[in-house]
C-alpha cells in the first residue's frame, strides 16, 4: 500500500527528512540503527513490535524541540536473517542498557511503547539506576495470550505475505481501538510495520508470550508514568491501570480516544504528559 501524492504531508516527510542524525551500533552481534535529534535533557523512545524508529519519528521530531531524542533500533530490524536472535525479552533490555552505556547517556528518560514498553520494563526492574524516569505506553506487566494474537503468529511464521495483505493489515486496524478512516496516517503505520521482515514480527509475539514482570515491579525505583489510550484493543486501559498500581509511586494517566498508537493519533496529549512528568523531576528553582 503506497501513500497517494496528495498525502505527502508530515507522515512520510518525518521518516524522510528528520532532523537529526543516523548511524549504526553493533549489539551482541547484530547491528542496530540509532537515530538522535534535538538538545536538552535526554530521552529514550524504544520502538514497537514493527516499524522500528520510522513509526516513532513523528512523535520524536515533536519532543525534540524540548529534549535530546535517541531511538535506538532493535534487533532484527536490520538484519533479519541473520540477526542474533533475543532468546527473551530480558536480552531486549540488556541492549538498551548497554546501548545507554555506549552512547554515554546519563540517567536518560526512557519511554517505551507496546513492545518497546515491555523492552523498558525489563531494563527498569533489572538495571533502575541507569534511568532517570520512565514512561510507558500500551503495555502491561505480563502479556495476555490470545487468540488473534496466535493465529496472527502463526499466518506470519508460515505463509509469505504481500505487503497488501488484508488479513495482517485488518490487524494493524486494531491498533486504532476502532475502523480508521483511510488517509495518511493509516497508510504510513501500514508501510512502516511492513518494514519489519514478518518472521521478526512473528518472532517478536513469541517471546512476548513468556514475558512477564509482574514479580518485580517493585524493582523499579524510578519515577515512573503510564499512559494508556482508553480505547486500546490491544492492551486494554484496565491491565494498563493495575501496571501503574504496580509500580511504587506510578502515576497513569488516561488519553481520552486513543488506541494502541496513540503516541502517534494523540501526539499533542502524549507530549503534553511526558514533558508534565519530566518537569517534575527538575529541582525547584531557590
Amino acid at each position: 500500500m503506497r501513500v497517494a501524492a496528495k498525502h505527502r504531508n508530515e507522515w512520510v516527510t518525518a521518516t524522510l527528512h528528520h532532523e537529526g542524525t543516523e548511524h549504526q551500533v553493533q549489539l551482541n552481534g547484530d547491528w542496530v540503527d540509532v537515530v538522535q535529534m534535538g538538545q536538552g535533557d535526554p530521552i529514550v523512545l524504544i520502538p514497537g513490535l514493527a516499524g522500528g524508529w520510522k513509526l516513532l519519528a513523528p512523535l520524536a521530531m515533536k519532543l525534540a524541540r524540548y529534549y535530546q531524542v535517541t531511538i535506538p533500533g532493535l534487533r532484527g530490524d536490520r538484519f533479519p536473517l541473520g540477526t542474533s536472535w533475543a532468546r527473551e525479552m530480558a536480552d531486549y533490555g540488556r541492549d538498551l542498557g548497554d546501548l545507554i552505556d555506549r552512547l554515554g547517556l546519563e540517567r536518560p528518560a526512557v519511554f517505551g511503547v507496546s513492545f518497546g514498553g515491555a523492552v523498558a520494563l525489563e531494563m527498569a526492574v533489572e538495571r533502575p539506576h541507569k534511568l532517570g524516569a520512565l514512561i510507558v505506553q500500551g503495555v502491561e506487566a505480563r502479556f495476555r495470550t490470545t487468540l488473534g494474537a496466535t493465529i496472527a503468529r502463526r499466518v506470519l511464521e508460515r505463509f509469505p505475505l504481500p505487503n497488501d495483505n488484508g488479513f495482517v493489515n485488518q490487524f494493524f486496524n486494531l491498533l486504532y481501538g476502532g475502523r480508521p478512516e483511510p488517509g495518511p496516517l493509516v497508510d504510513f503505520v501500514v508501510e512502516r510495520c511492513w518494514d519489519t521482515d514478518q518472521g521478526v514480527m512473528a518472532k517478536r509475539i513469541g517471546l512476548l508470550e513468556s514475558f512477564d514482570v509482574s514479580d518485580r515491579l517493585w524493582q523499579v525505583d524510578v519515577p515512573t508514568l503510564v499512559l494508556a489510550g482508553t480505547r486500546d484493543a490491544i492492551v486494554p486501559m484496565s491491565r494498563q491501570r493495575a501496571l501503574a498500581d504496580a509500580i511504587p509511586g506510578a502515576r497513569f494517566e488516561m488519553l481520552e480516544g486513543a488506541g494502541h498508537v496513540g503516541f502517534l493519533t494523540h501526539r499533542a496529549a502524549v507530549i503534553r504528559q511526558v514533558r508534565q512528568h519530566l518537569n517534575r523531576l527538575k529541582p525547584s528553582p531557590c
